[in-house]
């Protein structure tokens, strides 16, 4: 079995970018063709094309819509790495950011003017994405010159709004019905904030943790004892959230993880660069994310905007158009605007394609199912 797929990264994150119609050609679940490609069940990947990171064991398929009002259509994939199973349950903003770009370098979307929008549909939430793509003179720059936190090198700029984002999932910004929650797990009660925009994100106060703002580098180390306390949260609330009907049978990607706390004192003034309104962690799949999951900053970026929450405690009053996250990659900064009586909350974000190839199966999967990508297996 071959299948032709391009190697991306888009943000902090890489994936595998498959059309649909490639896929839907092997007549196989992608349920069980997923990790066979990545090479999963194995924590090294060895035999497939997974990178063996929750940052990198990822897949987008992409379709066009006959939808005019729509460019590209999108399906997000979390390939499990210990486990042969695929969560369809959230988007990725990171590799949200390679659709536009892959859209042009396709010819299915021309670009025209130093700016590009493209307007994208995920149909994991149904949260429609407008894409500006930098395209100066009407064209994708020869050497790509745009840099972010996180990444060494440059790519495309890519500006991710998202239109509307609370509810996607649950069908309310907040799904527990309050902007403050007490929870107890590992024997102790918690304050959190459930939000609902751009992914199902529990917010938790760093200091409850015993994470201080002047330990921030510290804070992927000393979070590690809690990491058992926080799965039980992160499941409970799943349930709260109506994501599942026990503990148990939570996804793994879904509710996201996020820590937050007063920014470190005296940062701005050692490296203005690093000014920010708020220090703030991500749990990916248990574990300390190494940047920020997009999808999370834009939940985050919501509960920055609403009374009573636990990041509207540190923030305070939404003000400015923008908030400044410090993550361990670095300060993302997200924006808000509305426009055309919708509220875009976005971030930028560079994206470029690493490789174009065929991957090769050893075997024919013996998974005669006819496979399904909108809105995919949920």
């Amino acid at each position: 079995m071959q299948i032709e797929a391009e190697w991306m990264r888009g943000g902090t994150s890489k994936c595998w970018v498959f059309e649909t119609s490639r896929l839907e050609e092997t007549r196989t679940s992608p349920d069980i063709l997923l990790p066979r490609l990545f090479g999963s069940p194995d924590h090294r990947q060895i035999d497939g094309v997974g990178g063996a990171s929750s940052t990198t064991s990822k897949a987008m398929i992409l379709n066009r819509p006959d939808d005019g009002d729509v460019d590209v259509e999108f399906t997000f994939a979390q390939v499990g790495i210990e486990e042969a199973v695929v969560d369809w349950g959230s988007n990725c903003g990171n590799c949200s950011a390679v659709v536009g770009l892959y859209a042009i370098g396709k010819g299915w979307v021309v670009p025209h003017g130093d700016i590009t929008r493209i307007v994208t549909r995920n149909t994991n939430t149904g949260q429609i994405i407008i894409q500006r793509v930098a395209t100066p003179a009407g064209a994708l720059p020869i050497l790509p010159q745009a840099v972010m936190p996180g990444v060494p090198f440059p790519g495309y700029q890519v500006g991710l709004g998202f239109q509307d984002p609370a509810g996607k999932t649950t069908g309310t910004l907040l799904p527990s019905g309050s902007a403050t929650d007490l929870v107890e797990a590992g024997g102790t009660r918690l304050t959190v904030t459930m939000v609902d925009a751009g992914a199902p994100v529990v917010i938790l106060r760093a200091e409850d943790l015993g994470l201080v703002p002047d330990r921030y580098d510290n804070w992927s180390t000393d979070v590690q004892p809690f990491l058992p306390t926080l799965e039980e949260i992160r499941r409970g609330a799943a349930v709260r959230m109506g994501l599942a009907t026990s503990p148990g049978e939570a996804a793994r990607a879904v509710p996201k993880v996020a820590i937050v706390g007063q920014p470190s004192p005296g940062s701005s003034l050692d490296d203005p660069a690093m000014a920010s309104d708020v220090n703030a962690m991500m749990l990916s799949m248990g574990k300390p994310h190494p940047a920020l999951a997009i999808t999370g900053s834009i939940a985050l970026t919501l509960a920055a905007r609403t009374d009573g929450t636990i990041l509207n405690a540190i923030t305070g009053p939404a003000t400015q158009p923008t908030l400044r996250l410090r993550t361990p990659a670095g300060v993302i900064e997200t924006w808000s605007e509305e426009r055309n009586g919708s509220l875009l909350v976005g971030v930028d974000r560079t994206a470029r394609t690493i490789a174009t190839t065929t991957i090769h199966l050893p075997e024919v999967i013996d998974s005669m199912v006819e496979p399904s990508f909108a809105g995919a297996t949920q």
